[in-house]
């Protein structure tokens, strides 16, 4: 069975994405007509060849960085 790499979209610089792999956080270039229409922190999953953006990933991510702010915040105002 193919292991999905899973990427996060780093940046866009002209004509391509920089994509970090969530695993190993190397880092990729890739031509944006490779890709679908994606924007910053976007991440994908690429399998048979393909990119495919994982919006479930993406909210989960954003959701522990929220996670960890607020617990951050609370720490400070102690």
């Amino acid at each position: 069975m193919e292991k999905l790499e899973k990427y996060a979209v780093d940046r866009i610089e002209g004509k391509f994405a920089i994509l970090e792999n969530i695993d190993t956080k190397e880092l990729k270039l890739v031509e944006l007509l490779l890709l679908p229409v994606v924007k910053e922190k976007d991440i994908l999953v690429y399998k048979d060849d393909l990119y495919m953006i994982d919006d479930e990933e993406r909210r989960k991510r954003l959701d522990f960085i929220k996670h960890k702010l607020d617990i951050l915040k609370n720490k400070k105002g102690k």
